[in-house]
């Protein structure tokens, strides 16, 4: 295993549409492994295969709060199913946003179809902040960012902030 780069925004890999995978072999595993510990050094709760610069549809969620007791959850080709007409608000973060947080209003609960980590088809029936987690990440497949629900104001104001941002760490220091 090995920790990966996080792409940050503004970069235009995060807007492109992920594509599905046809089989889930050692190579696909070891990826969904990096993806974890990436995730889990960053430190965050949900990583998009395309947050690490791979267009696949993969995700991987952890959303215990004890490091001791880690559940991860790895989903390949996710499919939401279904959607709540309840909805609920979280504050969200996003890894390729670093330090920029808002409050997202989205389905309370979904239900989706994926393939886990030995190849088998699932269901999950998700609620409160799994739920949140898992569109927020199904989004990212999708070329879609939690910004993008925010008025333009605010998400013009985070880009400039991530580009200043962006410069910053690519300067050189002697």
């Amino acid at each position: 295993m090995s920790l990966r780069k996080i792409v940050i925004e503004p970069d235009p890999i995060l807007r492109e549409k992920s594509e599905s995978l046809e089989k889930v072999d050692d190579e696909l595993r070891s990826l969904l492994d990096d993806m974890l510990e990436t995730m889990y050094a960053a430190p965050g709760i949900g990583l998009a295969a395309v947050q690490v610069g791979v267009l696949k549809r993969l995700i991987v969620i952890d959303i215990s709060k004890d490091k001791e007791k880690k559940d991860p959850l790895f989903l390949i080709n996710p499919k939401i199913i279904h959607k709540s007409k309840q909805t609920s608000v979280h504050e969200e973060g996003c890894l390729s946003l670093p330090g920029h947080f808002a409050e997202i209003e989205r389905p309370a609960e979904c239900q989706i179809k994926f393939i886990d980590y030995n190849g088998k088809e699932k269901e999950l029936s998700a609620k409160g902040l799994l739920a949140t987690c898992i569109q927020h990440e199904v989004d990212h497949l999708n070329g879609v960012l939690f910004i993008d629900y925010l008025s333009k104001l605010k998400k013009d104001m985070i880009v400039k902030k991530l580009i200043k941002h962006k410069k910053e760490l690519n300067k050189v220091v002697l």
